[in-house]
């Protein structure tokens, strides 16, 4: 069965002068690999009966074709498209295909602006059998009580920058919320990072963080960053215990308390000396006073 919007292994059935025919079953019929849609190679090495892995998607003219380049999303998943764009019917979104990609009006959460990047889950239209995407990504999370457990790793996607922190996208099925005071590295819609659960409440509701809730693990990650930050500098550091935490967080991407910790950790095992104004490392290069 032929999945519109996905990739799919099709067995090839004839190899002519402008490509490759492959087997789309009794619905579809002889579906082409175009030449120019082919991977490099891919129609000289390709054997009747072959099977190969191509895209499934419909051209210019509504015809259904195949291709083995690489779209940003396939159907089903969530991704940042910039809008190249605007007609009648919708935007349309930049998405690595010879065709653009439809956001119908309905389904625009605001009006789309060309040049701007949108956040849109894919999906196919019942009613059309065409691939559209929606700038509503809510829509289409699972509503249903997740089973995570806290401390779980899980992959998300920015999705909205809020008052109370990031709503995130967890393993593209779920919404989730990481708060402000708990983000320490930059963040921006449609970024895809590795985060974990923090909470997983009654009400469906799911909290994460972006580091593992493992102060002891933290802590040390953070002296190696401090001590190669130390020996690319020559052995000086001018960030104290007493500098702002904007200048702290700017360097190393976490808060002043947890530099101070991890500081206070080199401190005891006598790897740096803490000054009024820097930290000075004592196991490598030294630097003036």
């Amino acid at each position: 069965m032929i999945r519109i919007g996905e990739y799919n292994k099709l067995e090839v059935l004839r190899i002519v002068e402008i490509g490759i025919y492959l087997d789309g079953g009794e619905y579809w019929g002889d579906i082409l690999l175009p030449n120019a849609s082919a991977a490099a190679g891919a129609k000289e090495n390709a054997r009747e009966g072959d099977l190969l892995e191509v895209f499934i998607y419909f051209d210019s003219e509504d015809r259904i074709i195949a291709t083995m380049e690489r779209p940003l999303a396939i159907v089903g998943e969530f991704a940042l498209m910039k809008v190249v764009g605007v007609s009648s019917v919708g935007a349309f979104l930049e998405w690595g295909l010879r065709k653009d990609l439809l956001v119908p009006f309905r389904e625009q959460r605001e009006e789309m602006v060309v040049g701007r990047e949108y956040l849109v889950y894919l999906y196919v239209d019942n009613t059309t059998d065409r691939i559209v995407a929606s700038s509503k990504w809510y829509k289409f999370l699972d509503r249903r009580p997740p089973a995570y457990r806290p401390g779980d790793e899980v992959q998300l996607i920015v999705a909205q920058l809020t008052e109370l922190g990031y709503k995130v996208i967890v393993n593209n099925s779920h919404e989730a919320l990481v708060y402000h005071n708990e983000v320490f590295q930059p963040l921006r819609v449609g970024e895809r990072v590795t985060g974990y659960i923090k909470n997983a409440r009654e009400d469906g509701k799911i909290d994460c963080i972006l580091q593992k809730n493992d102060g002891h693990y933290q802590i040390e990650r953070l002296a190696r960053l401090i001590l190669d930050k130390l020996e690319q500098n020559g052995g000086r550091l001018d960030i104290s215990d007493k500098s702002d935490p904007g200048e702290i967080y700017a360097t190393f991407a976490c808060s002043k308390k947890n530099y101070k910790k991890a500081v206070g950790s080199l401190f005891r095992n006598r790897l740096v000396d803490i000054r009024e104004d820097h930290v000075q490392l004592l196991t490598g290069p030294r630097c003036d006073d």
